[in-house]
């Protein structure tokens, strides 16, 4: 809502449980609640255990863009220690697997065979060995790549949530919030799943396929040949199949998943609404169809997996069927030692195994590659309202603001305005009035460069908002839009959320200036009091009158106020534009109004219609004039 106010948030591991210790039986930490005083000893001890992950060290910079590219190298070498310890476990848990059939061999030729058991005791014990010094490799190898995959999609994760930072308004009006959610929960997950699990089973499985291939060749080379030519055609006309079904089954997934968040998130963010209009059996059978297209994707990607995987498993069965018949020939003939033939046949489904894991793997992998696929559209999309990279710092402005020549319309083909130019003085209140999609709210958002006009320009004391800054520009405008925002979290905290590090005799300050203190004191632990979401625990009114506060501590030098009284009854808009009236002192500011006892307190009042502005001048002008104000005034008067 303002610029300038993001750095004060700490994310440190303990914060959110050091204010609940801290609150004791008030509540200070934990939302709508206290905590009980036999609990408070099993807070502090949870406190305690809690991991410190420190400050964090984050920078916003509007200007950094990596584009839409995603490259995993670059996040898994982000993360060198567990990279190393990842690969090397790797390479000595796939080594220790392969020592088993090599042992059985040894056993059965050199043991049994020979009814030596000085040779059979010790690979025997060899053996046992192996698969303990496996296990470990095998724990080392899923700490490490948990690890890593965390690390690594945690750094992605802050690189899309910058990213939608830096979005403009436009992408959030087109765009469903449920989708955005997808981008960073379901489609970052599958990526993470790969990333600890895949890519560690890839190279195992590889490295397995490589060294079991090189093994069956010093046993028999003809015969591992026969046993390669059975299995590997198939197996990749099988391959090249599955790829393209996979493609198109995990991308339409990834989208029904997307649309079933987003049904989800407008359903209960309307709620309200839906209940007041008796809507819910409705709703029902719309989100029971986008969730039987989830399940229609589902079916789609679990029919070719059954067929795939199966598949697969009947080609090295046969396989290994052919081998035996052909391997046992050979035995018979004195060709191949029963040692080998089984050390064969437990290579050749050491083979196998590895088969059947990168199919389930390729399985996963098309999952993160059609979830990539949806994130680096989100990365690629580009903001609207982009900072100049020669822009400056907007220096502490009077408030002089000009419109030149300004024309603007959200789509090219529907002009909002056409041609607009006034001047508006320092510390001059202006208020915009006319009828609804005039264009006065759009007036509003080109001054605080929500959007940039499409022809013409803005300035503020003589300077382009095109060539400054967005945060030294935005750290000078306040914004009090017809609907406040209001976080989860203190009344502390959302009014001090442009300026986090404001001292609690400025919060009182800002409270008394906009007639609050009553709320506050009345409130059970004053401003440390926990907000609901969207501020519903408090009334309409209130929510405005935090909303001033805050402007009115970010001491903003223009303040824009967007139809800020047209939802209130009579009382709480008499104490809303009393709050105003403080909040205005000294300041320049637009009014855009519905309410015509609002734009009277304003210096001049503009008419804002047919593209442009149709009328200006004060109260007194306007009416003598006999336009349009004239007619909206008395017909305003006639119904008060």
């Amino acid at each position: 809502m303002f610029g300038g106010g993001f750095g004060g948030f700490h994310a440190g591991g303990r914060s959110a449980v050091g204010a609940a210790g801290r609150g004791g039986g008030g509540g200070n930490g934990l939302p709508f609640a206290g905590i009980p005083a036999d609990l408070a000893a099993g807070v502090a001890k949870l406190e305690a255990s809690e991991p410190d992950h420190g400050d964090p060290d984050v920078h916003y910079d509007p200007l950094q863009d990596r584009g839409g590219k995603i490259a995993l190298g670059r996040l898994l070498l982000g993360h060198p220690a567990y990279l190393i310890t990842s690969g090397i476990a790797v390479l000595v848990e796939t080594t220790l697997l392969q020592a088993g059939p090599a042992l059985v061999q040894i056993g059965i030729d050199h043991g049994i065979a020979r009814h030596n058991m000085t040779v059979l005791v010790w690979a025997t014990a060899i053996f046992v060995a192996a698969v303990v010094a496996t296990g470990f490799a095998t724990a080392t190898r899923m700490r490490q790549t948990a690890r890593l995959a965390a690390s690594a999609t945690r750094d992605l994760r802050i690189r899309i949530f910058a990213h939608l930072q830096r979005l403009s308004l436009d992408f959030y009006t087109e765009e469903k919030a449920g989708v955005i959610l997808t981008r960073m929960t379901s489609d970052v997950e599958s990526l993470q799943n790969l990333l600890q699990d895949g890519f560690a089973q890839f190279g195992i499985q590889a490295l397995t396929m490589v060294v079991v291939t090189a093994v069956l060749i010093h046993y028999d080379p003809m015969l591992a040949l026969i046993t390669l030519a059975l299995v590997v055609p198939p197996l990749t006309i099988m391959s090249l199949w599955f790829r393209r079904a996979a493609d198109r089954g995990y991308n339409r997934q990834r989208d029904a998943i997307a649309f079933m968040l987003g049904n989800l998130a407008e359903s209960l963010n309307g709620i309200r609404v839906v209940i007041a209009h008796n809507r819910g059996e409705r709703n029902i059978v719309d989100h029971r169809e986008v969730v039987g297209d989830y399940t229609d994707t589902n079916n789609y990607t679990g029919r070719i997996n059954a067929i795939y995987g199966p598949g697969t498993s009947v080609v090295g069965l046969i396989a290994m069927a052919i081998m035996l018949l052909i391997g046992g020939r050979m035995v018979l003939r004195h060709e191949l030692t029963i040692g080998e033939l089984t050390a064969f046949v437990l290579y050749i489904n050491s083979f196998f195994q590895p088969v059947q894991q990168l199919v389930q793997l390729y399985t996963q992998y098309q999952q993160a590659r059609a979830a990539v696929g949806k994130i680096r559209g989100l990365l690629t999309t580009r903001p609207s309202v982009r900072q100049s990279p020669s822009a400056t710092a907007l220096p502490p402005v009077r408030g002089e603001i000009v419109f030149e020549d300004v024309s603007f319309g959200y789509l090219p083909a529907s002009p909002v305005l056409r041609n607009v130019s006034i001047r508006i003085a320092p510390g001059e209140t202006v208020a915009c009035v006319g009828p609804t999609g005039a264009g006065k709210s759009t007036m509003a958002k080109l001054v605080t460069r929500f959007y940039d006009p499409t022809a013409g320009r803005i300035l503020i004391d003589g300077h382009d908002l095109r060539d400054v800054t967005l945060s030294s520009l935005r750290s000078q405008i306040g914004v009090v839009p017809q609907e406040p925002f209001l976080f989860v979290g203190s009344l502390r905290e959302n009014i001090a959320f442009a300026r986090p590090s404001a001292t609690d005799e400025e919060v009182w300050a800002a409270v008394d200036q906009v007639g609050l203190r009553d709320l506050v004191e009345r409130s059970p632990d004053g401003l440390d009091t926990q907000l609901h979401e969207r501020g519903q625990s408090v009334s309409s009114g209130e929510r405005q009158l935090l909303a001033l506060a805050r402007a009115f501590l970010a001491e903003p030098r223009v303040v824009v106020l967007d139809e800020a009284t047209s939802n209130l009854d009579l009382h709480s808009e008499l104490r809303v534009e009393a709050a105003l009236d403080a909040l205005l002192q000294g300041r320049t500011a637009i009014l855009v109004a519905h309410r015509l006892s609002t734009a009277m307190r304003a210096d001049r009042i503009i008419v804002v219609d047919d593209h442009g502005i149709v009328e200006s001048g004060s109260h007194d002008e306007l009416v003598s004039a006999g336009g349009r104000y004239a007619a909206m005034f008395e017909t305003w008067a006639a119904h008060a």
